[in-house]
């Protein structure tokens, strides 16, 4: 689930915070903590196979996913674009197709010469 890379950083991270005092999120008792000598780092990792620290790892979009997913949108747009356009032309043609029925009606009633 994690790199052995965001695993040492979490660990970091949260052996910072324990040395700063912070709280300690596993029971833990007495013995063991003589035992490893009040090890913030040993802790650390304790808690972190616990799966109890408030830690999350915010990973980037690869680049190329992030292009794949604008180049959908891109094509889309697109496409609308394109509907839109032919919406347009279809009215356009029909208020054509009526204006020359008009002027059929009229030159068959003998109005336009």
């Amino acid at each position: 689930m994690y790199t052995k890379y965001e695993i040492a950083r979490i660990i970091a991270a949260r052996a910072l915070q324990l040395s700063m005092n912070a709280p300690i999120l596993i029971k833990i008792p007495k013995e063991d903590l003589d035992k490893i000598n009040y090890d913030v780092i040993r802790i650390a990792e304790m808690e972190f196979k616990e799966g109890v620290l408030p830690i999350t790892v915010k990973r980037p979009i690869p680049l190329k996913r992030h292009m794949e997913k604008f180049k959908r949108l891109m094509v889309e747009m697109e496409e609308k674009e394109e509907e839109d356009i032919s919406k347009e032309t279809i009215e356009e043609m029909m208020e054509n197709v009526e204006m020359e029925e008009e002027i059929e009606e009229k030159e068959e009633e003998g109005e336009v010469e």
